[in-house]
């Protein structure tokens, strides 16, 4: 390869700084993003549904509309963003600045959404309109960050080994918000119990989160995630360096039109993009329903911490697999493998709900162990494949609209978002949940083991014929960069 670009022509000077070998320190910093996002952001999709329908007393398909309303609005204003970051170029730097711009905004914006106080309690207004604002001001953080994953470096195994870092760092905020968000609000809340919570025989006294009374509980929680959330995009902000980015004539001729021109030419960006939408709705539709699955058809709503822990480890400390598994299957086989790992843990979760297992812990962990091993590899490789979907984009059109193209699929993982807490919602009003008793009929039960088992599974399956149809190579790719770093360079010449 080193020989096929000398003769391009490509200078050691271009070499170092387009194809750049990132440093651990870099990768980290980067990753932290991914750690901050689902810490602000993370908290909402995978609990602000049960707190609107329990703790706020809004209804289940009144909630399920704001979440359907917000990203519809969404559909149009990221895009929107995109277009508008693509085409400025702010002296420090391209897309870090909004990082800093954004992320206090953003940062109160979330705790807003959690306010315990009595004149907001049930007012469906304030709840939509927060969280409009917190999903609008969230894109203005969301699409830059994506962004400077393709302008770090050409290099593809420098961007696999980036995506690698940022997805364990991306998982260990998954373990902070899907098992230790609920832990910490059942330990805040009020009319504590001590209870097993199914680890070591540790026994804690656990609040009610499903009451009114929680409402506080929440706040101060979510307050304390926002903050560290902040500290930590402060840390991408300062601990990366663009150094691939579009040039001044290309940032000057970007329009908001060139969104679907982009789409209609650019392949294998539909196809990933609608990888995206299928892989973040099935993996929101556990998220969402994880807390009513635990709390109503398994009744130990005290276990979702330590089996949440058991959950999390391979999103954590088996992540360095992938490049591995990714030989050994190629890019395609990859995702077959880890969607059919996501169906296998399904499946035992399933079998969890029967009476006669409810009790037995095991099963939980070995369930939700294999299903987000599956699941957290899936949907968290696929996002090293953004960089090579601009690549592409930019050797076909000769414009480089990193933005632009991470606001489509950020626009496909937020409508994914959106359908993975929209849809349960719906069908838990259309089955009679009610938010407001303790125990759910067996419809509503039915309907829960619906979005959080049959729905994903079935979803799962669409994914991997998806996955069938992307046409790009590594090889494709490598060929691609090396061409294009070839003709930025005689440009300057």
């Amino acid at each position: 390869m080193a020989e096929n670009v000398k003769a391009t022509g490509i200078s050691s000077q271009t070499h170092s700084d387009e194809f750049a070998k990132l440093s651990m320190f870099e990768k980290i910093s980067y990753g932290a993003g991914d750690l901050a996002q689902n810490l602000i952001f993370g908290t909402i999709g995978s609990m602000l549904l049960f707190y609107l329908t329990t703790v706020d007393g809004i209804s289940a398909a009144v909630g399920a509309t704001i979440f359907l309303v917000v990203r519809w609005v969404n559909v149009f204003w990221d895009p929107f963003v995109g277009a508008w970051i693509d085409k400025r170029n702010p002296k420090s730097g391209k897309y870090r600045p909004y990082l800093l711009w954004f992320g206090i905004p953003l940062t109160v914006l979330s705790a807003m959404l959690f306010l315990p106080i009595p004149a907001v309690h049930g007012n469906v207004l304030y709840a939509f309109l927060s969280y409009l604002a917190t999903a609008m001001v969230y894109s203005l953080v969301n699409i830059p960050y994506g962004s400077l994953n393709a302008s770090m470096t050409r290099d593809s195994d420098e961007i696999s080994s980036l995506t690698t870092v940022r997805m364990t760092e991306a998982n260990i905020g998954n373990l902070m918000v899907y098992t230790f968000l609920p832990l910490f609000i059942q330990l805040v809340s009020p009319d504590k119990v001590t209870k097993d919570i199914g680890l070591f025989g540790i026994h804690l006294d656990l609040g009610n989160y499903a009451s009114r009374a929680a409402g506080p509980a929440y706040f101060k929680v979510m307050s304390i995630y926002m903050i560290i959330g902040f500290c930590l995009l402060m840390l991408t902000y300062f601990g990366v360096k663009e150094r691939v980015v579009a040039t001044k004539e290309e940032t000057e001729n970007v329009k908001y039109s060139d969104l679907i021109t982009e789409f209609k030419r650019n392949r294998p960006l539909r196809i990933l993009g609608l990888f995206f939408l299928i892989g973040f709705t099935f993996m929101f539709f556990g998220n969402t329903v994880w807390a009513f699955y635990t709390q109503y058809n398994i009744g130990h709503a005290e276990w979702m911490g330590s089996i949440g822990l058991i959950g999390s480890i391979p999103g954590i400390f088996l992540v360095f697999l992938w490049p591995k598994l990714k030989k050994v299957f190629g890019k395609k086989g990859f995702f077959y493998f880890f969607l059919a790992l996501f169906i296998v843990g399904s499946l035992i979760l399933w079998v969890w709900s029967f009476p006669q297992f409810k009790n037995s812990i095991a099963l939980g962990y070995v369930g939700r162990f294999i299903q987000q091993w599956g699941i957290t590899s899936a949907t968290g490789y696929m996002w090293s494949m953004v960089p090579e979907v601009v690549t592409y984009g930019e050797y076909t059109s000769h414009r480089r609209s990193a933005a632009l193209i991470n606001s489509l699929m950020g626009l496909f993982f937020k409508i994914g978002l959106a359908l993975g807490g929209i849809i349960p919602g719906y069908i838990n009003a259309a089955v009679g949940f009610d938010g407001n008793k303790a125990t759910q009929s067996a419809g509503a039960l039915n309907g829960i083991v619906i979005s959080m088992i049959w729905l994903p599974i079935a979803l799962a399956l669409v994914g991997m014929w998806v996955m069938s149809r992307y046409p790009l190579t590594d090889a494709d790719v490598n060929k691609m960069n090396h061409e294009l770093a070839a003709q930025r360079q005689k440009q300057k010449l």
